[in-house]
């Protein structure tokens, strides 16, 4: 697919309920969802998940989420350069409704499944900090809702902070194929957002096969871009500008795992 179509610039999905709202029918395939979500000072909204899972995880601001049984106070964080948020699990077949007293935005991350797990919270403590990488591919991963560190059915999601300058996603990575216990087969959405005025950064993704996903995009905050296969990274980032990236992935396969493989022309630094 072209680079067109898979870079989708801050508001080229925006509509009167989200600022991003990228689903099964915007991507062009099954599983991955993302939406995010603008409150004003005071401000509501409510939704049913219908067959997905969701996270509500705070990017800027704090709220309160609630389904039918369950209500949980999300104490969020002033930006996604701060630290770690708390969030909270929505279950398939629900209605949810988030408030925020001051006001922010938070992120929607979805997934459609199967199960209908319990509603649930995740503090902030609790969330896997990963410093992954060495040098000029040093990183920060949040592994909030990584296979192995929070259940959910199909979905996976996690945050990435990359210092300005410097290289992530990298090696060039893959997960498209069904290959057991090498390799599984996830759609991937990158969300970013770029610290201080003017900041930008770069994401590439490679065609695995032919006529496949190929990308290089100039990002910038609140910018998307989909990997629905291929090989992706570097994503790089602006000197004194650090990069985040929130990746939501899920995926066909039986078991709710991720398993990549790095391209074979690009086997140093980065993940080891």
């Amino acid at each position: 697919m072209r680079g067109t179509e898979l870079h989708l610039p801050r508001g080229a999905t925006a509509n009167a309920r989200y600022a991003l709202d990228i689903g099964p029918a915007t991507a062009g395939w099954t599983h991955s969802s993302l939406r995010v979500l603008e409150l004003a000072p005071g401000g509501s909204h409510a939704f049913t998940t219908g067959d997905s899972e969701w996270i509500v995880l705070p990017l800027e601001g704090g709220c309160t989420v609630q389904t039918e049984q369950d209500e949980f106070q999300l104490l969020g964080r002033d930006s996604v350069f701060a630290d770690v948020t708390d969030f909270a699990y929505a279950p398939r077949d629900a209605r949810v409704q988030i408030a925020s007293g001051a006001g922010g935005r938070f992120a929607l991350a979805g997934a459609k499944c199967e199960r209908r797990l319990p509603a649930r919270y995740g503090p902030a403590p609790e969330v896997p900090v990963e410093e992954r990488g060495s040098g000029t591919c040093a990183r920060r991963v949040r592994n909030f809702a990584a296979a192995d560190a929070f259940a959910c059915d199909r979905l996976i999601a996690v945050e990435v902070v990359t210092p300005g300058g410097n290289w992530s996603s990298y090696p060039p990575h893959k997960h498209d194929e069904h290959r057991p216990g090498e390799e599984s087969e996830l759609e991937e959405i990158y969300y970013f957002e770029i610290d201080g005025p003017n900041g930008l950064g770069y994401q590439r993704v490679s065609p695995s096969r032919e006529g496949g996903a190929d990308v290089l995009a100039e990002v910038r905050s609140g910018d998307a871009v989909l990997v629905p296969d291929g090989w992706h990274g570097p994503s790089i980032a602006q000197p004194g500008h650090d990069m985040y990236y929130l990746n939501v992935m899920a995926g066909p396969g039986d078991s709710r795992e991720w398993l990549i493989r790095f391209h074979p022309d690009h086997t140093t630094g980065g993940y080891r």
